[in-house]
């Protein structure tokens, strides 16, 4: 007690300048069988307790207990939630009840604690807590509240008009006020309804929103679920969000990726395939006239060989901006590959000649364009087709504005031609090819090349992709790009591909009798895996030729996986079964969504080339599909790796196959043999 006269107690620490008056409080309150105590949220320092708070605390003596520093094994969890309730005080006059679990002396104990703020004498808020042992929770509800404080997933309670009940210490940490409704967090207000009622007939939903918080904008994945509330027993929302910013960002740029030219940034293919029909169905609906023009470089190969590739991508994309500039605003620009770029032209049926777009191109082109700072000419040859005129359908139509372009690069008078049914006799060429590879079935005029698979770490050859090429008697050796596509066209492809799965079989044994177990991969096109034979016959391969199927892999593109062919999955999982490893080529360039490859027995992944070019600013999307292939417990290879940085690059993140010219181009059998036997006398040194 005070003597007569004394100046009121205050409470000092030697780090702060907190007061209040303590004698009344000593008097009263030590007899409680409640613990109170006051805590310096700022300092996290105990600044009074009760009696009965230091029983509970397991401490010696309020001066003991003043001298702990509470910081030293506090969670930032906790740690957050205080100042999350210190800001509430400051702002108003409220209280909060929860469940905590202190830890003095090592010795867990359960509390129900009321908190309540209260405001020192130097002006600083600090916490008033009221706690009483509570001894009837169970294992499991006592471990659940202490994961809702410390759990990264943002979890609230929301009243059916969407007031907020109950927010964790995430979901307080993100939120822009204590009182923001649930519809209040949505940039665009109008998602939350829907939301809520489909929570209300499916009893959950969710979707990826862009919601306010306290960091600005974000993407939130958000759980809704319809329950009750545990105090009032009224109908409630219970809300769980995670934060996708990061990759929702990622996967917009694997999309536009996906979608795009990684060079020039116009459509490719893949958005071809998917916005092409709908645009021409619309223009019809309109009224409008649309024309497919095909664009090609003239001796593009030349600026290529005189200038250095630098000056052709120069080209090519300044080719590219000055199509955007010249399109229409409602137009198609792509570039499908190449020197090879699409225009899908619309207009009001009937307002100019057929080709004024085409030949407007031409004179644009005719004026001297300015290629790494010196002026050159660049001469375009263009095949159009119009649509429904030329073709129903965009293969038709592409097929025919290719005959048209064809037609176009020959003439030296004629630059832009519209597809004519004579052109048709081009097909005689195709026709010639189609003869000529029947007899190079019956003849066997076929052989293989073997690309190296090579180590990231120890560049050892560790595997190898077979590539067929044409030994014509006449042309020489003929590159598959020259072939193939009629053989797949004609449906040769079959028998072709028949003939390289038996020689890679029968490789990979002669290999296997050197005591070099090295895996072989395989193309297979679409239309192979659509074959009813193609199961049956590679099921009756090892049998035949002896070979180990676990040390072949069938490489598919990505349209296999996405509807294209009939039964695909049943397919593939056959051809699992039969010992054979699935892995998709040229991933990324196909589609988007990466979650379809959970429902494919896939054993690898070749990331596309053009993903390379990427690795040199940070390499993201190489960076997520990296982790994809992970979590699938995928093997992953890098192609078209041309640098020494590239490769490094691609060790340093955790990929450890790379296929390209860095190590070496496609070899025939013989020098791929002599390299492997090399390697093998290198390592038994």
């Amino acid at each position: 007690m005070r003597e007569p006269g004394q100046p009121p107690l205050t409470l000092r620490s030697s780090y702060a300048g907190g007061k209040v008056d303590l004698d009344l409080l000593m008097s009263l309150f030590d007899r409680l069988d409640t613990g109170l105590w006051i805590f310096d949220i700022d300092h996290m320092r105990v600044l009074w307790a009760n009696q009965k708070a230091l029983e509970i605390t397991q401490s010696a003596s309020l001066e003991e207990l003043q001298a702990r520093d509470m910081a030293a094994d506090m969670s930032h969890s906790v740690e957050q939630r205080l100042r999350q309730y210190q800001q509430d005080f400051c702002k108003q006059d409220v209280s909060f009840s929860e469940m905590w679990t202190l830890y003095p002396q090592g010795e867990a104990k359960v509390l129900q604690v009321i908190m309540s703020g209260i405001r020192l004498t130097d002006g600083r808020m600090a916490l008033l807590c009221e706690g009483r042992p509570h001894h009837e929770q169970q294992p499991e509800t006592l471990r659940s509240s202490e994961a809702l404080m410390h759990t990264p997933v943002m979890i609230s309670l929301f009243s059916r008009d969407g007031r907020p009940l109950y927010r964790n210490t995430a979901a307080r940490a993100t939120c822009l006020s204590l009182d923001t409704t649930f519809e209040g967090q949505f940039e665009a207000p109008r998602e939350a309804a829907p939301l809520l009622g489909l929570a209300e007939s499916k009893r959950t939903a969710r979707r990826v929103a862009r919601v306010k918080t306290n960091a600005g904008l974000r993407w939130h994945e958000l759980t809704v679920r319809a329950c009750h509330d545990s105090v009032t027993g009224q109908p409630a929302y219970l809300v769980s969000e995670i934060d996708v910013t990061e990759l929702h960002e990622t996967k917009e740029r694997a999309q536009y990726l996906a979608s795009h030219d990684a060079l020039t940034g116009l459509s490719n293919r893949t958005y071809l395939k998917e916005r092409l029909a709908q645009v021409l169905q619309d223009a019809s609906g309109e009224g409008k006239a649309a024309t497919l023009y095909l664009v090609d470089l003239d001796d593009f190969k030349m600026v290529n060989d005189s200038l250095g590739h630098a000056a052709g991508d120069s080209l090519l994309q300044l080719v590219a901006a000055k199509l955007m500039e010249l399109a229409g605003p409602d137009d198609i620009v792509a570039r499908l590959g190449g020197d090879e770029f699409l225009i899908c032209h619309l207009e009001k049926s009937g307002s100019h000649e057929p080709d004024w777009f085409g030949q407007s191109l031409l004179r644009e082109f005719a004026r001297p364009q300015l290629i790494d700072g010196k002026p050159k000419t660049v001469g375009l040859s263009i095949g159009y087709t119009h649509y429904p005129e030329d073709g129903e359908n965009i293969g038709e139509l592409m097929r025919h504005a290719d005959l048209a372009l064809y037609q176009a690069k020959t003439d030296p008078k004629q630059k832009c031609v519209r597809f004519r049914e004579r052109m048709r006799l081009l097909r005689d060429e195709h026709k010639a090819i189609k003869k000529d590879l029947e007899r190079a079935i019956r003849e066997d005029e076929f052989l293989l090349y073997y690309q190296p698979i090579s180590c990231t770490r120890s560049d050892r050859v560790v595997s190898a992709e077979a590539l067929i090429r044409w030994q014509h008697p006449e042309k020489g050796l003929v590159p598959p790009d020259k072939f193939i596509p009629i053989a797949d066209e004609t449906g040769l492809i079959n028998d072709i591909g028949t003939w390289v799965c038996r020689n890679v079989a029968s490789m990979q044994r002669r290999l296997e009798s050197m005591n070099i177990r090295i895996p072989l991969s395989l193309n297979v096109s679409p239309r192979q895996l659509s074959d009813p034979h193609f199961v049956s016959c590679m099921q009756a391969l090892p049998e035949e030729t002896g070979c180990d199927p676990g040390l072949i892999s069938l490489e598919l593109t990505e349209c296999v996986l996405l509807g294209d062919i009939p039964n695909a999955l049943e397919t593939l999982s056959a051809l699992k079964q039969a010992g054979y490893r699935i892995v998709i080529d040229d991933f990324g360039t196909g589609y988007s969504n990466l979650a379809y490859l959970h429902n494919y027995p896939i054993d690898g992944i070749k990331i596309d080339r053009v993903f390379m070019e990427e690795v040199a600013t940070g390499g993201a999307i190489v960076k997520l599909i990296l982790s994809l292939a992970n979590a699938l417990g995928a093997e992953v290879v890098a192609e078209g790796v041309e640098t020494i940085e590239q490769r490094s690059w691609l060790s340093k993140n955790g990929c450890n196959r790379y296929q390209g010219f860095l190590y070496s181009r496609p070899v025939p059998e013989d020098r791929f043999l002599s390299m492997l036997e090399t390697q093998m006398r290198i390592a038994a040194m």
